[in-house]
């Protein structure tokens, strides 16, 4: 495998570690680059983690390529428009193989393991603004995991392969107005009538909703058990019944379309069931451990990257006759929040070498989204304070901080991931 990512290699404006100091000497004053003035960058040191390898850090490189040429230039307009040119993006990354890493080789995937997903997702982190990273996210690691494990090989040609080809935009169907992180509380049905199901309900802040051609959907199925009566089942978005909401105006994410979907009779084969019927809970729910690792590891760029660009701003930026940096309480800031992130990284790294060994990462997935919601928020309020007025201006400081503010909510909120460690270490309250 080694060298399989070298076809697009770049020579990156290195982000330097200590033997790269350019160290010269003046008279008694020791003149040096500062770590932080250089673009945040992949480094060679990441193949030495303990999921991580050179063909990783390759990989990390052609993304950060992709990145600057086809997404970056484009975000500020796709921000102010409140949407994105799905289909012509997606098509791009799945040009290049971005879309199914981890995904069957029969189905046009790599066929590569799930490190290969969570070293592309922490480079999508470097994406300047959220909405776009989710709306990939969902695409790679919410809408297709149960598709790809226990989807029929028809469903899966005809739903996952385009997916991973970047020729179809999938969507995620779970939450509802009434029922967002209690997922077992969800109304919307399916009910058999002949080969088909018939599906009655709605859906609310559906991801790509506007521009899906298909949606994974959670729906009951019949049963008084709530964790045994659902199921997923895949619906065309262009199925008659289908409809949505015009995309909702939101505090962030404003580049990705968030939709509330309808259905109404809406008829499906039931062979566009996944797997077993009366199976859909655990299905989800095994799905939201994939979303949480993408969410963790994402968070690991958008932090590193904070803490350095303000790190930059606050050594260039002068008040009362020195830089802003050299004031005890902004280098003292960082470096706890530097402390944080590398506290994290740790985490993160280590679900994620358990996954790949057939653990059940479950705990130390919400751990790692919990943890990670909560450290960009507090990064971006910490380091925005110390972007002062410019901070406050529109643009990525600002952004980051409306964005992130979603990664405490969304994909189970601090509360549900709370519960989850705590039913995990046994100390909730026994009926």
């Amino acid at each position: 495998m080694a060298g399989i990512f070298k076809t697009s290699r770049y020579l990156p404006r290195t982000f330097n570690i200590l033997s790269k100091r350019n160290l010269t000497s003046s008279s008694n004053t020791l003149q040096r680059s500062r770590l932080f003035e250089s673009n945040y960058e992949v480094q060679d040191s990441l193949a030495d983690e303990s999921v991580f390898t050179e063909d990783h850090v390759e990989l990390r490189r052609n993304i950060r390529k992709f990145i600057d040429k086809e997404i970056n230039p484009y975000v500020e307009e796709w921000e102010e428009q409140g949407s994105f040119p799905g289909h012509e993006l997606f098509k791009k990354l799945g040009n290049a193989g971005y879309l199914g890493v981890n995904k069957p080789v029969e189905y046009g995937g790599m066929g590569l393991d799930f490190s290969y997903a969570m070293a592309l997702h922490e480079e999508f982190g470097m994406i300047d603004c959220g909405g776009i990273p989710m709306a990939i996210g969902v695409q790679c690691d919410m809408c297709t995991p149960a598709l790809t494990n226990f989807g029929s090989d028809e469903l899966r040609k005809t739903f996952l392969a385009p997916s991973i080809a970047g020729d179809f935009i999938g969507c995620l169907g779970v939450s509802e107005v009434g029922a967002g992180s209690d997922v077992a509380a969800i109304t919307t049905n399916a009910v058999k009538k002949g080969d088909d199901y018939v599906i009655n309900g709605s859906k609310m802040w559906t991801t790509n909703g506007s521009q899906a051609d298909w949606i994974c959907l959670l729906a009951n199925t019949g049963g008084d058990n709530p964790h045994m009566n659902k199921s997923l089942i895949i619906v065309p978005m262009n199925s008659p019944g289908v409809s949505t909401s015009t995309p909702f105006k939101k505090l962030g994410m404003r580049s990705s379309d968030t939709v509330q979907t309808f259905f109404d009779n809406v008829v499906v084969p039931q062979k566009y069931r996944i797997g077993d019927e009366g199976k859909g809970f655990f299905y989800q729910m095994n799905q939201f451990q994939d979303e949480r690792l993408v969410a963790g590891v994402q968070v690991l760029s958008i932090v590193g990257r904070l803490i350095q660009e303000t790190a930059n701003y606050t050594y260039s930026r002068k008040a009362f006759g020195q830089p802003l940096l050299d004031n005890q309480v902004i280098h003292f800031r960082l470096a706890e929040l530097e402390t944080e992130l590398e506290a994290l990284r740790s985490l993160v790294y280590r679900a994620v070498g358990l996954y790949l060994k057939g653990h059940d990462v479950t705990k130390l997935a919400s751990m790692a989204k919990l943890k990670g919601g909560r450290l960009a928020r507090e990064t971006a309020d910490a380091c925005l304070q110390y972007w002062g007025g410019m901070g406050y201006i529109d643009g990525l400081m600002s952004r980051t901080f409306r964005d992130v503010r979603l990664l405490s909510i969304g994909g189970g909120a601090d509360e549900v991931m709370l519960g989850i460690i705590c039913k995990y270490m046994d100390t909730l309250p026994r009926k």
